[in-house]
């Protein structure tokens, strides 16, 4: 039976009763599951694709954000136990979506759940530390600017003034858990599945030492593809990033 932490946190938007894996997908900083439904659709044939929905914005605009990374970890993965399958659980991350997937498939391994694959997009990996935010960094200027670097339509829509004062506070919670974190090496610096990292030609965040860096964080094999496009590469290309994840997932499970 779904509970009340499920409910909250997952959302499904295809039945996937011939299922072969289940994918958790977890959204970048500012975004909602909603922008993945594309990818849900695409793989709905032969995965149980949960998406999550972090709190704070939609359906869960009034609920406190959460700060903490690591603390949101903790909520995902309780979410997930919380709907017991048979299946093995893959792993889908997009920039700040992957580090929160390292985190989340390190506890589930503790919880002796196998995740197959973990798919880092558009991020670097979670050892490779940059210069950090000052508190005084997360005012809506600096915020503003960081998603116009990043390019995509959450950059377009943060124009219309209405739409900005509405989903700034979700945004500004976001980037405060993802400056705060700190890579901690323990229980263990790898997972036990293997991690594929995605990541596009001219994204300005992810360099090529940041993308192979990934590999030292897995003792199932590191691999890795590249697509046409930025940050947001595959809000152009849901068909070419299904395919990867399917292909992918086949392979190992």
């Amino acid at each position: 039976m779904e509970t009340a932490e499920a409910k909250r946190w997952l959302r499904r938007y295809h039945s996937a009763d011939a299922a072969a894996c289940r994918l958790l997908v977890l959204p970048h900083a500012g975004g909602s599951a909603s922008f993945y439904h594309p990818l849900s659709a695409r793989l709905a044939s032969s995965l149980d694709v949960l998406v999550v929905q972090y709190p704070g914005r939609h359906e869960r605009r009034r609920e406190a954000a959460v700060t903490d990374l690591l603390a949101m970890a903790d909520h995902v993965v309780q979410a997930l136990l919380a709907q017991p399958t048979s299946l093995s659980t893959a792993v889908f991350g997009h920039s700040m979506g992957a580090t929160l997937g390292f985190e989340v498939v390190r506890r589930l391994e503790t919880f002796g759940v196998r995740v197959p694959v973990l798919f880092a997009s558009a991020r670097r990996a979670p050892s490779r530390g940059r210069a950090r935010w000052t508190p005084q960094g997360f005012s809506d200027e600096r915020l503003l600017h960081e998603m116009a670097v990043l390019g995509g339509a959450q950059a377009r829509v943060l124009e219309d003034r209405d739409v900005r004062e509405m989903v700034m506070p979700a945004v500004r919670s976001d980037y405060q858990a993802v400056e705060s974190y700190r890579f901690q090496p323990r229980p263990s610096p790898r997972v036990q599945g293997a991690v594929m990292a995605l990541t596009g030609e001219s994204d300005p965040t992810t360099g090529p030492d940041d993308v192979t860096a990934w590999a030292e964080h897995t003792s199932g094999g590191f691999s890795q593809r590249t697509f046409h496009g930025g940050h947001f590469y595959l809000a152009e290309q849901w068909t070419d990033v299904a395919e990867t994840i399917g292909e992918r997932i086949e392979a190992d499970v």
